[in-house]
């Protein structure tokens, strides 16, 4: 009697309700949820509104410099006077220089007429038409900027004028006269000269 007794207290020591099974079966079981239901990791969502930001591009920065260094530059350039005399002079040294670089056109035009002192700075350039005024237009600022170094003023301005008898009829000498006149009309005249290489009787 005494050994059954002992066998069923052993029998109830063994049995599965004990504190520590039940403890062990938990943490199983909570395991396992955690592996059948893994936390879903963080996402990153687009911000909204503006961002304010006070960055200043390098081309922003050059530019503004730059505008700054020609202010300072305009302002220390030479403004000399000049007598009408020294105007004559550069203006058909220029003249001779666009002459030796085939710019009849342009040539033929200073040549004709003098330059007429419209002010203190200002410049008068008369041409025979408008032919000939939209092709020295295209040139001026070179001729400006001749003109100003020249004469150590570079407020100085050159403006073209149409005359207003530049088609009236002209007696000419000689058949070089009467060919530039025909040129000053007909820039392309030099052309077709130059590329069939034209020989022009004098």
């Amino acid at each position: 009697m005494r050994k059954s007794n002992k066998a069923a207290v052993n029998k109830e020591n063994a049995a599965p309700n004990s504190p520590s099974s039940h403890a062990t079966s938990n943490t199983a079981q909570t395991a396992t949820q955690g592996k059948a239901n893994p936390t879903p990791p963080p996402t990153l969502t687009k911000p909204q509104g503006q961002v304010k930001s006070n960055i200043i591009s390098i081309r922003e920065v050059l530019e503004k410099e730059k505008e700054g260094n020609q202010q300072v530059k305009q302002e220390d350039l030479p403004r000399e006077g000049f007598h009408l005399d020294h105007v004559k002079m550069y203006w058909k040294q220029y003249a001779f220089q666009l002459k030796e670089n085939g710019m009849e056109t342009f040539y033929n035009a200073l040549i004709k007429r003098d330059p007429i002192l419209k002010n203190d700075e200002t410049l008068e350039l008369v041409v025979d038409n408008l032919v000939q005024q939209n092709y020295i237009q295209a040139h001026l600022l070179a001729f400006k900027d001749f003109m100003r170094k020249q004469l150590s003023n570079y407020y100085l301005d050159i403006q073209i004028v149409i005359a207003e008898n530049g088609n009236e009829e002209v007696k000419f000498l000689t058949g070089k006269d009467k060919f530039a006149a025909l040129a000053r009309k007909n820039p392309n005249l030099h052309t077709l000269k130059n590329r069939f290489n034209l020989d022009i009787e004098y």
